[in-house]
């Protein structure tokens, strides 16, 4: 029921209850004019005996309302049969109105004109004589029907006042001296006049009540209409109490948020629905199999379900919005041309044949066949030989899109599979929210530092990564925030390692390994003719200078101030030269054509290696052994030395376990085979020996420098010099065999950086040298050995 004061046009009113009622509802007869004025309302309905203040807009009816004041005061109020219609004619006019007094007209500011009118009788339109300047018809007055005295309309009547005070009691917004005035009604014709009026339901309703003649059958109507409003109100009233018991914060920004989506509607905006409008846009040209296709419907069906201020609405919707940006069934057509894929992996890196030889193979495979699982390669060697960035030469060769995932430092397996999205601040894992970013499902991913993956409480991410590199699994990669397979299989991964020990053995076991050693120097002269130096003259804008730097002054500069199996540190020094000759062409403003080695020791100072330390010692028990690093192969100096005493083995240098018993097993044989060695017996018994490895703030470890060992050893007890220029590496046993070991490549690399001229190795090791490039080891002369002996009889001098 409606008791406000609604500001609007001709139709809002406030009911009025006049102070005689009996006045209200007199049965005499009214004198009517033979032509009366009407007065269209397009949003309510005047009953007999109602007063209502109504705001007159239209000029017809300023017109028709203000003749009909100066005349008899009386005017036909009809309501619209549309109210939207602003303009309405004869046609849009209900046939039955009621006769109204105007009591008052007010002339309001703005121009409009608010009269104040009284329902007298109802009545029925003959014909219309005109509509012009307004509304005029004959008319024909409905006779009211007198109200039985019977007892069933008097319980009508009763029930009627008793719906209606309850509906008031239940609604805050109507006063409570509504309830008053309806009980001291005692007219019935009046009562129902008046709870009709004011009753919330639709103009049509109200004009059916209007038009009804029986007062009974107006009655049992009007009835049935409070029944609904006081289930209404019940129902309001209840929700309203709940929301009141249980309400806080949020659920008050709710109930606000739920307002406001109405207006809204109102207004017809709702973003809510633009939101979901746009995302089934996008997903009608969006290609992708049937389940994401599925999983989408219900994801959309369920968010049109929520509202936007809801924490599940912006999960949902984030979900959604990563289906449609993963590329799914999009792939990029790969470039068969294997010749220009060769060119550009030639043009972009110098050397490594052996993994251009294996990518080439790839592209030939799916150039015949078409389709192939990708292979997971994983490129394992020191750092600064370039297989990070070989990763996107690979890509550009056949024509992928590049994308790198650094996997160092990498603790929480949530970073490969990602969070349930259950959780705050989820999010998908790095797979896949880099094949989102790189719009493509067969991508060069290359999956960098793969061996610095670490593992703590919060999970395992090498494990995480079992099923993504698994060739018989990546096809159905299930990522915990996706909550949908995806198919991995046409990922090109690419792996990364310095170090295979710490790889996980399961997840190297899915690893193609494909070794890559470091640079000989020659070879890195060529890498910074052709890539260093163009890239640092740009870098330090001396492109356009033409000064050069000849192979004499790189061979010095690599030999003499680096020490690595890269060509990091030489880039480093290359830079410095570029900032000096930038700094000397901003002073001058010329350059010198050539830069000498005279030009690099000014720029870099005097040499920081040398080779010289590596001549024979000038006292015996000194070898100089081939080590394989982190940093690629290196040199190692062991120092054997006796001194009187109980016999007993010292060790120094922060050696490793391995290291320490390769110690105790060459002295073990040193004292088994003292005579066939030409060592005293007698010596073992009275001399203490303690063996040193130089440079002992780095940690040392494994067997390859057990014959080094041996015949720093040998030398110290027979007082035999070893050779100069010499190194060796290989493991020992007890029966004094000389067994392979690896890094052989990195190793014999830095014999020949380290200016040594002779090497000794297992004999099952010239395998590993026949690899390298002959040219890159000329100079070096190679023993291979089977036994202790050999090697005695080749490292030491004669006295």
């Amino acid at each position: 029921m409606n008791f406000n004061l609604k500001p609007e046009e001709e139709m809002d009113f406030i009911p009025i209850i006049p102070l005689n009622e009996s006045d209200a509802e007199s049965n005499e007869k009214i004198e009517i004019p033979a032509d009366i004025a009407l007065l269209p309302l397009r949003n309510t309905v005047l009953f007999p005996g109602v007063v209502l203040p109504i705001t007159v807009g239209r000029d017809k009816s300023i017109k028709a309302v203000t003749d009909s004041y100066k005349g008899s005061k009386l005017i036909g109020v009809v309501a619209q049969k549309d109210s939207s219609v602003e303009d309405p004619v004869s046609k849009d006019l209900e046939a039955i109105g009621t006769i109204a007094k105007i009591v008052k007209q007010i002339k309001m500011p703005d121009g409009g004109t608010t009269i104040i009118i009284q329902g007298k009788n109802r009545f029925s339109i003959k014909n219309v004589i005109t509509e012009e300047p307004y509304f005029k018809a004959h008319v024909e007055l409905v006779d009211e029907e007198e109200p039985p005295k019977d007892p069933d309309f008097e319980a009508y009547v009763s029930n009627i006042k008793d719906l209606a005070t309850e509906i008031i009691q239940l609604s805050p917004n109507i006063p409570s001296e509504a309830s008053v005035i309806l009980k001291n009604v005692e007219n019935p014709s009046f009562l129902i006049h008046f709870v009709s009026s004011n009753l919330t339901i639709d103009i049509r309703d109200k004009q059916r009540l209007l038009e009804m003649s029986n007062i009974r059958e107006r009655a049992e109507l009007l009835m049935q209409f409070l029944q609904k409003e006081l289930q209404f109100a019940e129902l309001k009233n209840k929700v309203t109490n709940k929301t009141k018991a249980e309400i806080d914060k949020q659920q008050r920004e709710y109930f606000l948020q739920q307002q406001l989506k109405s207006i809204k509607e109102e207004l017809g905006s709702d973003p809510n629905e633009r939101e979901i409008k746009e995302l089934q846009k996008r997903a009608e040209t969006k290609k992708w199999p049937d389940t994401a296709k599925e999983a989408f419907k219900k994801g959309i069906e369920k968010l049109e379900r929520m509202h936007p201020s809801t924490p599940d609405y912006s999960v949902t919707y984030n979900h959604l919005d990563l289906m449609l940006d993963l590329p799914w069934l999009d792939y990029t057509e790969d470039v068969y041309d294997l010749e220009k894929a060769k060119e550009i992996l030639d043009a972009d890196h110098y050397g490594m044949q052996k993994i251009k030889e294996r990518i080439l193979e790839y592209l030939a495979v799916l150039k015949l066949k078409g389709d192939m699982k990708s292979p997971i390669l994983c490129f394992y060697g020191p750092p600064g030989i370039g297989k990070t960035s070989l990763g996107r030469s690979i890509a550009n060769a056949i024509g992928r899109k590049y994308v790198r995932l650094s996997l160092g430092g990498i603790h929480d397996e949530s970073e490969v599979r990602g969070h349930r999205k259950t959780y705050i601040g989820a999010m998908p894992g790095r797979i896949i929210q880099n094949i989102r970013k790189i719009k493509s499902s067969n991508p060069v991913m290359i999956l960098d530092e793969i061996d610095k993956v670490g593992s703590d409480f919060r999970g395992d991410p090498s494990s995480a990564l079992l099923e993504v590199l698994d060739p018989e699994q990546n096809h159905s990669f299930y990522d915990n925030y996706l909550e949908l397979e995806y198919d991995l299989s046409k990922v090109l991964f690419i792996a990364t390692a310095n170090n295979l020990q710490t790889i996980q053995p399961a997840l190297r076991d899915r690893l193609e390994i494909i070794e890559l050693g470091g640079y000989a120097v020659e070879e890195k002269i060529e890498i910074a003719k052709r890539h260093l130096i163009p890239k640092q003259k740009e870098a330090h804008g001396l492109k356009s200078s033409a000064f050069k730097i000849s192979d004499k002054v790189l061979e010095k500069i690599i030999q003499d101030y680096t020490r690595e199996s890269g060509v990091r540190e030489l880039d480093r020094h290359l830079a410095a030269i570029m900032r000096y000759q930038a700094k000397q062409l901003a002073m001058k403003g010329k350059l010198k054509s050539n830069l000498t080695i005279d030009d690099i020791e000014k720029v870099l100072g005097k040499s920081r290696y040398s080779n010289e330390m590596y001549k024979a010692a000038t006292i015996p028990g000194v070898a100089v052994g081939l080590a394989y690093t982190y940093a690629g192969g290196d040199i190692l100096f062991i120092e054997a030395l006796l001194s009187d005493g109980k016999p007993d083995l010292r060790l120094t240098g922060n050696l490793g376990d391995v290291m320490k018993e390769s110690a105790t097993t060459a002295l073990s044989y040193l004292s088994a085979n003292a005579k066939k060695l030409g060592v005293d017996p007698a010596m073992l018994e009275k001399k203490t020996v303690h063996i040193h490895v130089p440079e002992g703030a780095v940690p040392k470890d494994g067997p390859s420098a057990g014959i080094t060992m041996l015949t720093a050893l040998a030398s110290a007890f027979t007082g035999r010099k070893i050779k100069p220029y010499l190194g060796m590496t290989g493991e020992i046993t007890l029966r004094g065999q000389v067994l392979p070991v690896g890094g052989i490549k990195e190793k014999v690399l830095a014999a020949k950086r380290a200016g040594l001229k002779e090497l000794i190795l297992c004999w099952q090791n010239e395998k590993d040298v026949q690899e390298i490039t002959p040219e890159y080891i000329t100079g070096l002369k190679f023993h291979y050995v089977k036994t202790m002996n050999q090697v005695i009889e080749l490292a030491l001098q004669d006295n």
